[in-house]
């Protein structure tokens, strides 16, 4: 009677220790990802990090305007990079290597637009 108490107890213990590891244990991991835009002003600030900030998957979102680099916190299985580029194109800015839509880059107003003269 006493050995299946103890071997329960410790079935128990182990049963608690595995429950333990996989609820407590799987914190959402996190990746960061910093994005060159074409961003020129604090409209396009205020605009890129309002829309990343409804982005499915991110965390956090914060533009640079003088290096016009978005660093992006994001949950990667969410999103990816290449989402978050997309994203950015949609907004009407390039994002690295990915060109601005152009129709949503022509709606951007004129001090958000690359070629608008520097104040």
């Amino acid at each position: 009677m006493k050995r299946n108490m103890k071997i329960s107890g410790w079935m128990l213990i182990m049963a608690m220790a595995i429950f333990s590891s996989v609820c407590f244990g799987q914190q959402k991991k996190t990746d960061t990802v910093a994005i060159k835009t074409s961003a020129v002003c604090g409209m396009c600030k205020d605009r890129i990090e309002g829309c990343l900030a409804f982005e499915k998957g991110v965390k956090s979102a914060t533009l640079d305007v003088e290096t016009k680099v978005a660093t992006v916190i994001y949950n990667p299985a969410r999103t990816s990079p290449e989402q978050l580029r997309k994203t950015l194109s949609k907004l009407g800015y390039d994002a690295d290597t990915v060109p601005a839509n152009k129709a949503s880059y022509a709606k951007l107003p004129a001090c958000c637009k690359k070629d608008a003269p520097k104040h």
